[in-house]
């Protein structure tokens, strides 16, 4: 294999089969900041701009920003920002190369070079995946005042740690200098994700004083928006394919399917992309198509992930043609379904078809232990909202508290049949000290729902922690077979 790397210099010669941008790089300008460049928003967001700088819409380059890790500066700098975005089906496999992101910024080594960039007149749009934990909230999802990057950024504003701190200081500056303000596009999976960001950036800004608050409440706007397509973690094998079949190396491609979705509300005060005419669906309310997402795909994927790992599953396709967890989704779609509104022109019947092609996706080989990450994160939105909301319709959230059980279950594992760090979670440490394991299935959800906040002050929370520490008993007693047992599924 070569040495040469993928850039500017050696795109023109890759093989015809492979896409390149037809643009010319050096006319593009950065319009657009995003915080937490990884594997996501380069299969994702930035393919959909890299489509409208292809169009002739040069103003919206892209400025990456790595509010931790400097790997993927590191990765891309040398390839000029170029990477191979690798679409797979069971049968095939397409390569285009993406050009939109214009440079790397790692935040902790210059945390002045961010706020430059978030300063730029230029900057009209910063949109974030900056994943769940990182938005820094309470069980009761208020700003977690305490944690000490928070308490830091309150105490520098010139050198930020956070998104909160960045954001709230460029703002300021931009206000100080007679710019108009960038519009704020959460992508992140957070129920009311721009109203969310909104709400926390409000409460910090809040804390560094009044004026700066009113400003971002009343003058910021922060559309809510809906992202959908599964990035499975890059690997060795994909990295040396890829390479071979371009003819020089790239060390960072991103694998992903051919399914793509992006809702966004439109609302973009200091102007957008036309991203529209590639496939954006730009609507005035994002909640119906981001309720369907979180409750029947991320809802969906977090059972398989812990349901999966119980049963010896390495990748979502191997688990769910397991017949059983085949059945048990159905039966878990068939609950979340009847919680989401029947007049938002949602189509639930074809949007689950295509679910489930996409998890038979052989090719992807989507790890199970990657989805398991931070799952008192994400279990709130996308299991026990719906749980909620069939309680209060009178219908038994059977199937839904099911996964509640699993991912308990799933942490005890680890460091038994599992490896102790096969997947992580923010409470790791509370869960360890809680030490469930030698606790009754009773005592231990409810310490957990505590833990996690679950249902707070919702009248289910008792009737949940039951169903779920039923389930969870079947767990330990009998492993999955038994828990789908109990549910009318048989276990091959």
């Amino acid at each position: 294999m070569t040495d040469r790397r993928l850039s500017n210099s050696t795109r023109q010669a890759l093989p015809a089969s492979v896409a390149v941008p037809g643009y010319d790089r050096n006319r593009v300008v950065p319009g657009i900041v995003h915080l937490g460049v990884g594997a996501f928003h380069r299969a994702h967001q930035a393919a959909y701009v890299d489509d409208c700088l292809a169009a002739g819409e040069m103003d919206w380059g892209i400025v990456g920003v790595s509010l931790r890790s400097a790997d993927t500066r590191d990765a891309l700098a040398p390839q000029d920002g170029l990477y191979t975005l690798a679409v797979r089906s069971s049968d095939s496999e397409s390569l285009r190369v993406v050009g939109s992101i214009l440079s790397v910024l790692v935040a902790p080594e210059n945390p002045g070079a961010v706020l430059a960039a978030l300063t730029d007149p230029r900057t009209s749009i910063v949109t974030l995946t900056i994943t769940e934990k990182a938005y820094l909230r309470v069980a009761g999802g208020g700003l977690d005042t305490a944690h000490p990057d928070i308490v830091h950024d309150l105490a520098n504003p010139q050198m930020p740690r956070t998104a909160h701190g960045f954001l709230a200081e460029s703002l300021a500056r931009r206000r100080a200098a007679g710019i108009q303000p960038f519009t704020l596009l959460c992508c992140d999976n957070l129920p009311a994700n721009g109203a969310t960001l909104h709400r926390l950036l409000v409460e910090f800004a809040a804390l560094r004083g009044t004026d700066l608050a009113r400003h971002i409440a009343d003058e910021v706007a922060f559309p809510s928006s809906m992202v959908d397509r599964i990035v499975p973690a890059t690997t060795d094998a994909d990295r040396a394919r890829i390479s071979g079949q371009l003819g020089v190396k790239d060390v960072w491609p991103v694998m992903t399917e051919p399914f793509c979705q992006w809702v966004v509300e439109d609302d973009f005060p200091a102007g957008r992309p036309a991203w529209e005419r590639f496939g954006v669906t730009m609507v005035g309310d994002v909640g119906p198509f981001e309720d369907m997402k979180l409750r029947l795909l991320n809802g969906s994927h977090s059972a398989i992930a812990y349901l999966g790992l119980l049963s010896g599953f390495e990748t979502v396709d191997r688990a769910f043609a397991d017949p059983a967890i085949r059945q048990f989704v159905d039966g878990l779609w068939a609950e979340a379904i009847t919680t989401l509104p029947k007049d938002a022109g949602l189509d639930t019947a074809d949007y689950t078809v295509q679910l489930a092609k996409r998890y038979s996706n052989t090719a992807l080989a989507h790890r199970t232990a990657q989805i398991a990450n931070d799952g008192s994160q994400k279990l709130p939105q996308r299991i026990v909202a719906s749980a909620m909301e069939r309680m209060s319709a009178g219908a038994p959230p059977a199937y839904l508290m099911l996964v509640v059980a699993a991912w308990i279950a799933a942490c005890e594992t680890r460091g038994k049949s599992l490896p102790e760090s096969h997947f992580t979670d923010p409470l790791d440490l509370a869960l360890a000290a809680l030490d469930t394991r030698h606790l009754s299935a009773d005592e231990a959800v409810a310490a957990v729902f505590d833990l996690a906040g679950f249902a707070k002050g919702g009248a289910e929370r008792l009737t949940l922690i039951d169903l779920a520490a039923a389930h969870l008993e079947r767990l330990r007693q009998g492993g999955v077979a038994a828990a789908f047992t109990a549910l009318g599924i048989a276990s091959e």
